[in-house]
């Protein structure tokens, strides 16, 4: 599987440099909105800090090109923000708010020692936060007749459950139930194979596009 990745959760780790604490909160997002009002909430937290940089990175939709952002606020230019997004970058991380908030500890670090800092900072969240990859994933989709749904979902299930495949909830007709499976392409063919063999033939897999998803790491 290939793809971006995206937090499964937000973190917030502390990075203290020469007296100067650099707390670093990451946080997923999926708009310029949500970046702005988790920033806000970074200031009322920490009032009395020097400092809060961000960088944001938003991946594109059908809707709207990607987004990259940075800010210094007040560090000097290009020591913070910008290090932070090339950190977020280089880590492939996509929909992701990285918030590095600097209580000043009296010593001054240089635009060398700020870089390394807040590059640090952003290096050590992603270090410690739980991971998970964007992928596109097959949409593939069986009918049941009502009499075979019990057996026909358990056997789909087992299924999915050795292969890393998502079951997404059953729905009915007043025919037949519908499952639908998200699985990686490679074993979309061996999934209609072992459907087609335990139901001798009676269900059948049809492939009904792609969709995004967010997968475990393995």
């Amino acid at each position: 599987m290939t793809g971006p990745f995206v937090l499964a959760a937000d973190v917030e780790t502390e990075l203290v440099e020469r007296r100067s604490r650099f707390l670093t909160r990451l946080h997923r997002v999926t708009s310029v909105e949500q970046a702005e009002l988790l920033i806000r909430a970074a200031r009322g937290d920490h009032p009395d800090a020097r400092h809060h940089c961000t960088a944001l990175v938003i991946g594109a939709t059908s809707d709207a090109a990607p987004v990259h952002r940075s800010s210094d606020d007040g560090e000097p230019s290009g020591t913070a923000g910008m290090p932070m997004l090339q950190a977020l970058l280089h880590a492939d991380l996509t929909d992701t708010l990285a918030v590095v908030i600097r209580y000043f500890g009296g010593v001054k670090l240089g635009a060398g020692g700020l870089l390394r800092a807040y590059t640090a900072g952003v290096e050590q969240a992603v270090a410690a936060a739980t991971l998970l990859r964007r992928t596109e994933l097959v949409v593939a989709q069986l009918e049941a007749p009502m009499a075979e749904v019990g057996i026909v979902e358990n056997a789909v299930r087992v299924w999915a459950g050795a292969h890393g495949a998502q079951v997404e909830p059953t729905t009915y007709t007043s025919r037949v139930a519908q499952l639908t499976v998200l699985l990686d392409p490679s074993t979309l063919e061996g999934f209609a194979a072992d459907v087609a063999r335990w139901s001798s033939g009676r269900v059948r897999v049809t492939e009904a596009g792609l969709r995004a998803a967010d997968v475990p790491m393995a």
